[in-house]
This record gives structure tokens, sequence and C-alpha cells, in this order.
């Protein structure tokens, strides 16, 4: 082999060392640009999920802070409303009260009343010696039915007579006047308070008892027809 023939095969052997290493780069460039795009593609991918992630996570917050607020705002007509039926409910109480006022102005009708009341008492006592406590202008009305009151009783009971003994130290606060009805202090619109004459049982059946008693016991009607309302 001559020197030309050995440049030949050396040049043919560069060409296709050459050729190997531009293949091999082209290999190389490609899987490169690939990994890039996926790690690309990765990373964005990574960014949008933290991106919804934080959307999603302010959104709740959002929502959370709207049901919170519609929760205060119920809440406050709620208190409201309940307040504004308390209020009409006092109010009613308020009005009741003062048509007590007039109700030992009918003698007849009062002394009808008390007696009632006495009775009452003596059946919830069943003490043979009771002590009765009254408003000092109610003294002489309770004094005339006591007769009748222990009849009726014993009548009922199917007992005797008890012993009432009426307390002359000791009155019921009196009654307001129209004047001085909305102030504070103690004030009866009437009625009787009895009691066992050792003092452990005791009986209030005023006329402002009985009607704390009867808005107690319709306080739920009442406030079911003002919602309803």
């Amino acid at each position: 082999m001559n020197d030309s023939d050995v440049s030949k095969q050396i040049l043919q052997m560069v060409r296709f060392i050459h050729q190997e290493a531009e293949e091999k780069a082209g290999e190389i460039s490609v899987s490169a640009e690939e990994e890039f795009n996926i790690e690309k593609l990765q990373l964005v991918e990574a960014e949008k999920k933290k991106i919804r992630l934080e959307y999603e996570r302010k959104e709740k917050q959002v929502d959370v802070r709207k049901k919170i607020e519609y929760s205060m705002q119920l809440n406050a007509s709620r208190i409201k409303v309940l307040q504004a039926q308390d209020d009409l409910v006092n109010q009613m109480k308020e009005d009741a009260m003062k048509e007590l006022l007039n109700i030992s102005s009918n003698h007849h009708e009062y002394r009808k009343l008390l007696e009632g009341l006495v009775v009452q008492c003596l059946l919830r006592l069943k003490e043979p010696a009771v002590l009765l406590r009254c408003r000092k202008e109610d003294h002489h009305n309770v004094e005339r039915v006591l007769d009748s009151a222990k009849s009726e009783y014993a009548s009922k009971a199917e007992v005797h007579e008890p012993e009432i003994l009426v307390d002359h130290s000791v009155y019921l606060p009196p009654s307001p006047s129209h004047h001085d009805h909305d102030k504070h202090g103690l004030f009866c619109h009437g009625g009787v308070v009895l009691a066992s004459r050792d003092g452990k049982i005791v009986f209030e059946n005023t006329v402002d008892a009985r009607l704390e008693v009867v808005f107690r016991k319709k306080l739920p009607e009442i406030r079911k027809l003002l919602v309803a309302a």
C-alpha cells in the first residue's frame, strides 16, 4: 500500500469519526432537549398546582368569611326579633298590670276573688291553722269572706274548718297608683298570702303572682303567635 492509499484510509477514518461524533452530539442534543422539555413541563405543572391550591385556599377563606358574616347577621337579626318579642311581651304584661289597678274597684267581685284565692291557699296548704297576710286596704274585705272561705274549704277537703289568723302587724305592699306604676318598688295589686303557723310552708296567691303564673304558662303560645305574625 502506497502513501496515497494510506492517506485515503486515514481520511475515511477521520470522516467516520467525525460522522459518529456529529451523530452522537445530535443524540445528546435531542436527549438534552427532551429532558429539558420534560423538566420544564414538570416545573410548569408544579407551579400551576401551587397556584391552583393557593386559589382554592383563598376561595375557602372567602367562603368561610362569608358564612361567618352571614351567621353573624342572622344571629343579630334573631336577637333583634327576640328583643322585639320580649319588649312586646313585657309591654303586654305591663298593660295587664295597669288593668289590675282597677281590680278592687268593684267590691263585690273583688270579695268573690279574695274568697276564691283563700280557698285555693287552704287546699294547697291543708293545714288546720294558718296565718293570712293581705294589703292593709283589703283587711275589711278579707274579714268578710273568711267564714265562707273556711266553709267551702272544709266541704271540698272533707275536714273541719281551719283556724285562720289574720296578721295585723305585717301587711302586703299597697297597690300602686296610675302615676307611680312604672316606678321601681314593692307593690301588690291584691290577693293574699297564707302560711302554716310555723312559717315553713308559704303559698303566695296574690293577683301579681297569679298574673306571673299565667304569663309563664301562656308565654310559649304568645311567642308562637308573634312568630306567626
